[in-house]
């Protein structure tokens, strides 16, 4: 059975995402500095109540932006802490199953290799799919592969177009429905 695994591309994107986070700090921390240092100096040389007014604006909502992008970037990465703490215990947690369990499993998932085959799914669109067949909503697939949610998105509807499938049960359900 295929397993998903991070590789050097995965820890590139999310080196990428974080470059330009820490980019789009310095920029807001550079644009609240220099207006407050202004906003100071229009005050000492008696600068207009409506010019302070808006040079004032400026910097509470870069202040805010600021505050708001370092809290989601600390929830982020709560998250994604969780997500790799479950990832973890669950890799430990697993008892060896009965030899007629593994090879049911084996089974699967040599029918699902070669399905995604034969619906001619990238590199890309197995892994995703191995991880929706696991559980995994798009938002956590999208923290575990290092993307943004919206390519997750597209990709598996690139998934389900070319398995002519309608949606992420109907994909599930098909691997399964004869089964049970």
């Amino acid at each position: 059975m295929s397993k998903v695994k991070f590789n050097s591309k995965r820890w590139i994107c999310v080196n990428y995402s974080q470059t330009k986070d820490a980019v789009l700090i310095l920029i807001f921390c550079v644009v609240i500095i220099s207006s407050g240092l202004d906003i100071f100096a229009d005050i000492s040389h008696g600068a207009s109540f409506q010019h302070i007014l808006k040079e004032a604006i400026i910097f509470s909502l870069s202040l805010v932006a600021l505050g708001g992008l370092i809290y989601n970037l600390h929830k982020q990465s709560i998250e994604i802490e969780w997500l790799k703490k479950n990832f973890k215990e669950l890799e430990n947690s697993k008892k060896t199953p009965k030899k007629y369990v593994l090879d049911g499993r084996r089974n699967l998932g040599e029918i699902i290799i070669k399905q995604f085959s034969e619906w001619s799914l990238t590199q890309s669109e197995i892994e995703i799919g191995w991880l929706l067949l696991k559980g995994l909503s798009l938002r956590e697939i999208s923290i575990v592969r290092g993307t943004q949610e919206k390519t997750i998105r597209q990709q598996t509807s690139a998934i389900y177009k070319k398995a002519k499938l309608e949606g992420r049960h109907a994909f599930s359900a098909w691997f399964i429905e004869d089964i049970l």
